[in-house]
């Protein structure tokens, strides 16, 4: 047989998935797991695609199997466990080989493992790969970042894997080191956003206006035919729709409200705080699953506090509020991505990568979590205006901020009326009404840091400022 043309170290659920997309598309692929046992079983569990699979019970069988320079993948659990692996692999590779970690590793430690590698004649990959097991099997979206050369080794695999959109694949090279997983990251924290602020109509829908998850599921498959469509949204109406097998009624309603997290979220408000870029419906969302996970607290909180004394949330016009939603929604979407975006933004120039905006909405169009038509009007946003400071001021977006705000500015207010946590959509509201308005109040902020610390302060009319206190006007 032929030397494969990479390799791949994991088979759990999405290394599994994986290789056999990656056999499926005509690559020939080495595996190789800790147990040898579970190489066997995949090997025999997989049909047709055995004649494209050398399944190799020994690191030293598997690095034979790969044609050099030698591309391997490493799909295990991310953090200690990689270095661990890397530490075992690297006495066998040779020069110019590439390790690939494809987990939802922190680009922190992508950089460090990079580096480490630079003088040593191997190279190293950090790619995301978005779209969950199905992603992995069918066609993920694919963001790579490392060498250039090392990205030319592998594209031709990775694009034939990948998602496409159009018969565009959703793979490209983003720049050196860390960038393909930091854009990873972001792509996670947006989809917290995005999940939150449907979590949050959802429960408008629910808590406000009465309505059973049936009922819910219909209006949500109705927005997915329009300028919401959507993986989320598409996945929400199913979900809602869903009956419990055991007791009949809707599975939502079986699900306790505590939603888990893998840290990506976490590590895109992080990092957003760290470079000074506001993200606060990433923030939001963050804070949202947190406050989740203490089931116990909020149930003690109810029966102390009680819920807001607040009249019922009644519409004269269902038709018209349900649009409210959907535009708020997508208000709401719109913020989301914008912070995202301004984020890479300042990643791009912190790390020296000149992320291309455009290519990374093109990349998520198809294959990840939040692919959605929305992204094309990114693209396009982006294209026309590489250079606009925040998508939200890119012309089309502008115009769509503009009309959604008077939808989202009611829907936040009959929340907030009527006791309904909605922080994510307020959030996005605060972050437009802030964003737009060019005086605001951070200077009596800044004079309250002057004061107290002698600071020093920008003046409006360009004067040379002084340190404070300033003398008797003050504490005279």
């Amino acid at each position: 047989m032929a030397q494969a043309e990479i390799g791949l170290i994991g088979l759990g659920v999405m290394g599994s998935n994986l290789a056999l997309n990656i056999a499926e598309k005509g690559n020939t692929i080495a595996v190789f797991n800790r147990t040898a046992a579970r190489t066997k079983e995949f090997y025999e569990e997989a049909g047709d695609l055995k004649d494209r699979i050398v399944p190799c019970e020994t690191i030293e069988e598997f690095v034979a199997a790969i044609r050099p320079p030698r591309p391997i993948i490493i799909m295990i659990q991310a953090g200690a466990a990689v270095d661990q692996q890397m530490e075992l692999l690297r006495p066998h590779l040779e020069k110019n080989d590439i390790m690939i970690d494809a987990g939802n590793a922190n680009f922190r430690d992508t950089m460090r493992r990079f580096d480490a590698l630079k003088d040593s004649g191997l190279t190293f990959i950090g790619m995301g790969v978005s779209g969950g097991e199905e992603g992995a099997r069918h066609g993920p979206s694919i963001m790579v970042g490392g060498t250039e050369d090392s990205w030319k080794r592998v594209e031709k695999v990775l694009t034939s894997i990948a998602a496409k959109y159009n018969d565009d694949p959703c793979v490209a090279w983003l720049g050196e080191n860390g960038a393909g997983h930091f854009v990873k990251t972001i792509h996670n924290g947006i989809e917290y956003a995005d999940m939150q602020m449907i979590a949050e109509i959802y429960g408008i829908l629910r808590d406000g206006l009465k309505m059973n998850a049936s009922e819910i599921s219909a209006v949500f498959g109705e927005w997915n035919k329009g300028r919401l469509e959507s993986y989320l949204i598409e996945i929400t109406a199913t979900v809602l729709a869903a009956k419990d097998p055991i007791s009949g009624n809707a599975m939502v309603d079986m699900i306790l409200d505590k939603a888990g997290q893998k840290g990506t979220g976490k590590w895109s408000a992080i990092e957003a705080q760290n470079m000074g870029v506001p993200a606060t419906g990433i923030e939001a969302a963050v804070a949202a699953r947190s406050i989740s996970s203490f089931k116990g607290e909020r149930e003690a909180a109810e029966k102390i506090l009680g819920l807001p004394a607040v009249p019922e949330l009644k519409v004269a016009d269902r038709a018209a509020f349900l649009k409210d939603l959907e535009s708020a929604l997508l208000a709401g979407k719109i913020g989301a991505y914008a912070q995202g975006f301004a984020v890479m933004s300042a990643a791009s120039k912190e790390y020296g990568w000149n992320l291309p905006m455009p290519t990374i909405a093109k990349i998520w169009r198809a294959g990840c979590i939040i692919r959605s038509q929305f992204l094309d009007a990114i693209t396009s946003a982006f294209t026309k205006t590489p250079d606009a400071a925040n998508l939200i001021v890119t012309p089309a977006f502008a115009e769509m901020v503009k009309e959604t705000d008077g939808a989202l500015r009611r829907v936040v207010s009959a929340a907030a009326l009527h006791g309904l946590p909605v922080p994510a959509l307020a959030s996005a509201l605060g972050y437009f009404d802030s964003y737009r308005r060019g005086r605001g109040t951070a200077n009596v902020i800044q004079a309250q840091r002057d004061f107290f610390g002698a600071h020093g302060f920008d003046r409006v009319d360009g004067a040379d400022s002084h340190h404070g206190p300033w003398g008797s006007g003050l504490n005279g």
